[in-house]
């Protein structure tokens, strides 16, 4: 062995191939004892490369670790050959009903995610702007409720939409909004919940987040949020799911966010340009 040629010292291989390795105590080595290999760099760096892809490896292999696609075996839920149930507010990626009664979806599955759909769907249409029009109101109250439901709750809904009523919120009495203003109300489901299952009858929960008032400059009644929870016992009639009661409740409701109001022709031009949606689980 011999102290490196260029006065360095270091392992390093030389072109007719023989190593040169430098002795502890070399004179040679200016740099002293410390001096490390840059063989021994190389070596550390790749096990920490190697290190670093192995962990990352296995976290997403963690991760995935409680998926599976369908037609799988899905070990974790003891399921051979199905994917995982849908969690209550996931959806099942079944394709919303095809059939309109006027603007309500109709056509509703014989099941609970048929019938978590309806009641998503009748929550939207009796939180909706038409429930202020007689003629609106009528043709919802027809087309969700049972049909002794719905005759029942005709007279005591159009009284309850009363002219008083209506002025309140900025609307005449056949409920338009003035010349230059928009009229919102709008219910927006987050997520539903089967309460009861089972002989043609449902119990389902539509937690929900509400947006009503009169958008446009001047407006005295701005358009607010509310939080609230609608409960429709449903029930199977004429090849659909149809409500024979229902029940409101307040909340439950996150904090309040840090978004500033927008101004009166900003909330009028989203009325405008942004619609409504068709719910199905």
């Amino acid at each position: 062995m011999s102290t490196s040629d260029d006065g360095y010292g270091g392992d390093y291989t030389n072109p007719t191939g023989q190593t040169r390795t430098r002795l502890p105590d070399s004179e040679g080595d200016i740099y002293g004892s410390g001096r490390r290999s840059r063989s021994g760099l190389s070596s550390r760096n790749l096990i920490a490369v190697v290190g670093v892809v192995v962990l990352l490896i296995a976290a997403i292999a963690f991760a995935n670790r409680g998926t599976s696609s369908p037609g799988t075996d899905d070990a974790a839920n003891g399921t051979p050959g199905k994917a995982p149930a849908a969690r209550p507010t996931a959806p099942t990626g079944t394709d919303p009903v095809e059939g309109k009664n006027g603007t309500i979806a109709k056509g509703f599955a014989k099941t609970e995610q048929g019938a978590q759909s309806a009641a998503a769907n009748y929550a939207v249409a009796l939180g909706s702007e038409r429930m202020f029009r007689a003629d609106g109101r009528h043709e919802i109250l027809a087309a969700v409720y049972t049909p002794g439901m719905a005759a029942q709750l005709k007279a005591s809904q159009d009284k309850a939409y009363s002219p008083t009523f209506l002025k309140r919120l900025g609307l005449d009495a056949a409920g338009n909004a003035p010349r230059g203003k928009n009229f919102i109300s709008r219910t927006i489901p987050v997520g539903t919940k089967v309460e009861k299952f089972g002989d043609g009858a449902a119990k389902v929960s539509v937690w929900y987040t509400a947006l009503i008032g009169l958008a446009g400059t001047g407006s005295t009644d701005p358009v607010r949020s509310d939080w609230k929870t609608w409960t429709f016992d449903l029930t199977w009639t004429g090849g659909d799911w149809k409500i024979a009661a229902d029940t409101q409740k307040s909340g439950p409701a996150p904090v309040t966010g840090d978004v500033p109001a927008s101004g009166a022709e900003e909330i009028t031009k989203a009325v405008d340009e942004f619609g409504g949606f068709t719910y199905a689980r």
